[in-house]
């Protein structure tokens, strides 16, 4: 059956519901002699008379009304069931792919989820942590997090965290075998914890700034991990220095388990960012993860 024949066949449910050409026409948006041809090339094709048409009503003829019991209630169906995907459309449900750094999956992405997730089970969110610079569209990924100043131009990048900091940390137990460093190239004398970064194969550099002069210092230690809870838990049992987000240690300082230096030399920068591609139409989904994400600053 060709689609011209389903569309006929649903004209016809609606002349013979409304049992009026005027009605039908108008409930169809549709003009009245195209509804006539369509209902005259129907009866031509079935070879048999449907409706019984006279100079101020139309009504089904008996083949008409058996076939009129056979169709509506499917067509009612698939109606029904066409209301269903619109709900889909309309709510947030479906898969969603994310890539963020460990620091941001954790400080950033994961409290939205917490309070996300419990009122929309519909909906799932894959994180994948990835320290490196993720080509999210050939990846197949709805949007990514990272910092500002690592976004490329050709993406829409939206604020979903404040200004960070970093901070220079060691435990108390460190600093009673080796002095505090004053200047970040005091460094070099230290056993430092290193992070490897996948993006260039090698060590992450600690990045410094004050009065307008950088300084990036490629600084070498015993130890060498790609996670957060490794090199907290390595600083903590006093096994060097590491240069990690200041809100992954302030409690510790506060507590006086880890001592913070160079803290001058550690101004802050611009916070993380989701980014995904221009071209993309936001679903339901994607457009309630972004505003939940959104940074009010």
């Amino acid at each position: 059956m060709t689609v011209e024949s389903y569309d006929q066949l649903a004209i016809f449910a609606v002349v013979a519901q409304e049992r009026s050409f005027t009605r039908a026409a108008a409930r169809l948006g549709m003009s009245q002699p195209a509804l006539s041809r369509a209902m005259r090339q129907l009866e031509e094709r079935l070879g048999v008379r449907l409706l019984a048409r006279t100079t101020r009503s139309v009504a089904p003829t008996q083949a008409g009304e058996h076939l009129l019991q056979v169709i509506a209630p499917r067509f009612d169906e698939i109606n029904s069931e066409l209301a269903l995907l619109s709900k889909f459309r309309d709510r947030p449900a479906g898969k969603l792919r994310i890539t963020a750094g460990e620091h941001a999956a954790i400080a950033v992405l994961q409290p939205v989820l917490a309070r996300l997730l419990p009122d929309h089970p519909d909906l799932s969110i894959e994180i994948i942590v990835d320290y490196g610079l993720t080509d999210i569209v050939a990846e197949g990924f709805d949007a990514g997090v990272r910092l500002g100043e690592q976004v490329a131009k050709d993406m829409i990048a939206m604020r979903i965290g404040p200004d960070m900091r970093m901070a220079v940390i060691g435990s108390p137990a460190y600093f009673s075998h080796y002095p505090k460093p004053v200047i970040p190239a005091d460094l070099m004398a230290h056993n430092c914890i290193t992070l490897r970064m996948p993006t260039h194969g090698g060590l992450f550099m600690w990045e410094f700034e004050k009065n307008g002069q950088a300084l990036n210092v490629r600084i070498e230690g015993q130890l060498v991990f790609n996670n957060i809870a490794m090199r907290l838990e390595s600083v903590l049992q006093g096994l060097g220095l590491a240069y990690m987000p200041e809100d992954v240690v302030r409690l510790y300082i506060e507590q006086g388990r880890l001592i913070r230096v160079l803290e001058d030399w550690c101004e802050p920068y611009s916070g993380y960012h989701l980014y995904y591609p221009s071209r993309r139409q936001s679903s339901p989904a994607f457009t309630l993860l972004r505003e939940a994400l959104r940074y009010p600053g």
